[in-house]
């Protein structure tokens, strides 16, 4: 048989790409994934108690020793994002270093999530202390000042977004959403 089978067999290649296709899943008119995709990535996908360990690709216990720090600090937030906000919180607990950036981040978009706006502010100044470029603990720290009323705190943190990773991130959009937003009432 020839090298090529498709050029003598036209079906093989309309066959194959069909395959393809449907084996790609969705694409969005932008050539990425879909919304939804990129929701579904982010979805816990774990039963209550169990967090997805991304060595093994798989379920394990929350409290297993073979659990790194940061899959429980992802889990945590993927938890937090899909509104189980007292099982981040508990996850959170189990870890053997919660004083890190991220972590006190996730910890504090939990706990303003569930209504303990200053509560959260104390972990995200806490997060911003530790590492003052990440953009991701000043746009939820800024969304906090907005639910307080605090706008010009809020551009206080707007303003150090704009300078860690410039007008055209995501924090910094979403952060002049929100102050716009809060304009708006």
């Amino acid at each position: 048989m020839s090298p090529r089978p498709f050029l003598r067999f036209p079906s093989l290649l309309l066959l194959a790409c069909l395959g393809a296709a449907l084996h790609a899943g969705p694409v969005s008119a932008s050539g990425g994934g879909s919304d939804d995709d990129n929701k579904n990535k982010l979805a816990p996908d774990c039963p209550a108690g169990q967090v997805r360990d991304s060595a093994e690709q798989r379920c394990l216990d929350q409290t297993s020793s073979r659990l790194p720090d940061a899959d429980r600090a992802e889990y945590a937030y993927r938890l937090a994002k899909a509104g189980r906000y007292q099982e981040a919180l508990a996850l959170l607990d189990t870890l053997r270093q919660p004083n890190t950036p991220e972590a006190l981040n996730y910890r504090g978009y939990a706990t303003r999530k569930l209504g303990r706006v200053d509560e959260g502010i104390g972990y995200y100044q806490q997060s911003v202390r530790l590492d003052p470029h990440y953009a991701k603990v000043r746009e939820y720290l800024g969304e906090a000042y907005v639910t307080k009323g605090r706008l010009d705190l809020a551009r206080e943190q707007l303003q150090s977004i704009r300078g860690i990773c410039g007008t055209g991130c995501e924090e910094y959009r979403d952060l002049a959403e929100a102050i716009d937003q809060s304009r708006q009432l």
